[in-house]
This record gives structure tokens, sequence and C-alpha cells, in this order.
């Protein structure tokens, strides 16, 4: 995953831990309340992405996926998380990078700004000044924002740029997250998500004018 190799383990570890077994059962419990497909969860769902996190990292290291006979955490996640896993490793990296943020505050600016401030937490290190962060994520609209994080980590001003809106079916949104993720593994995890997608309808233009008979095209 894009950045997150670093969070990669699949749960093994030298010497396996002790498996508490009444907790575990507990904390899987508590990962598959949220996770619920229930329309009355999908809204608690994103609010408890700080919840959601912090079990999924004490399921990897406590390895508590061996309570339901896995091999692997990666084998835990590919059952909890069908389509995509990659929120999973941005949810256990929220935290992990961003401990000194209160837990309603990371509520309060909602998990693609916290998975924002992270790499601006993973660039800074000790440096990682959290408060003006903090209260930027609160006051600043979410592209604005990620524009804010672009700025900081580049140190060079973005490009005028517009938000595309567009309405896709759930059905079409596996498709779509693997083309970008596919192409940000090709491209390097510096570049923005809108960058893939030019590069993915660039690929897609070229091909097409390579067949087109048409010479306006």
């Amino acid at each position: 995953m894009i950045g997150l190799t670093s969070l990669w383990t699949n749960g093994r570890t030298d010497v396996a831990p002790e498996l508490n077994r009444r907790r575990a059962a507990f904390v899987l419990g508590k990962i598959d309340e949220i996770l619920s497909w229930e329309k009355t969860k999908e809204q608690e769902k994103d609010v408890r992405f700080v919840e959601l996190g912090e079990f999924l990292c004490e399921v990897r290291a406590k390895q508590y996926w061996r309570l339901e006979k896995l091999k692997s955490f990666d084998e835990f996640l590919e059952k909890r998380f069908p389509e995509s896993r990659r929120k999973a490793y941005y949810l256990m990296a929220i935290h992990e990078h961003l401990p000194r943020i209160s837990k309603p505050e990371l509520r309060l600016m909602g998990w693609t700004k916290a998975r924002e401030l992270v790499k601006v937490a993973r660039t800074d290190g000790q440096k990682f000044d959290c408060a003006p962060w903090v209260h930027k994520a609160g006051s600043m609209p979410r592209e604005e924002f990620k524009q804010e994080v672009e700025r900081h980590l580049t140190g060079q001003e973005t490009e005028p740029h517009e938000i595309l809106y567009f309405k896709v079916y759930k059905s079409q949104l596996p498709v779509i997250e693997e083309a970008l993720e596919t192409a940000g593994l090709m491209l390097g995890s510096d570049k923005s998500r809108g960058y893939c997608l030019e590069m993915i309808c660039a690929d897609f233009l070229a091909g097409a004018n390579l067949n087109e008979t048409q010479p306006k095209v």
C-alpha cells in the first residue's frame, strides 16, 4: 500500500503473544459492530474511525486474528475489508502517528483530514506541531486543507484548481479505487489522486487515438 509499507507485518512476530481470548472476542466484536453494513450504522462507522483504528492496531499487535483460526493479520483484513484494505491501514496510521491529538479533536476533523495530517506527522517527526494543524483542519474545507498539506510537504505553491463533482454507483467504486491505487503505485506515493486520475485519462486517450480512424481525434 502507498506509504504504508512500514505497517505491513501480516501479524507475524518472533514470539506469538499470549492470546487473551476474552479481550480478543470483545475487540473483534467491536470491530464487527463498527463495520456493520446496516444503513443505520453507515454514519456511525465514519464517526467511530478513531476507535476502529485503535482496535485494529490491537488486533495486529496481540494477534487476535488467531481466535478465528486465521493464518495472518492480512487474512483478517481480507475478511473484514473485502473491497479495499487501504482504509484499514489509514486508520491504523492515524492511531499510531497522531497520539498527541485528542480523540474528540480527531473525530471533529474527520478521518480524511486526519489521513492527510498523518503525512505531516511522518515528515516532521519530532518537530511536528499538532496544535496549528488541528486548528487548520477544523477551519478549512477538506480540499483546501489537502492543498495546505501539499504546500507544507513540497514547499511549493500549488496551481489553481477546480473541484469536480460527479455521481458514481457503489458497484463502480471498487474499480475506480483500484485504478487510482494502481496508478499511485506506478507513479509514486508523492502524487495526488487528481494527478493519478489525469494519467489514467491520458493513458486512455493515447490508446483511443492509436485505434481511432478519425483524423480530428
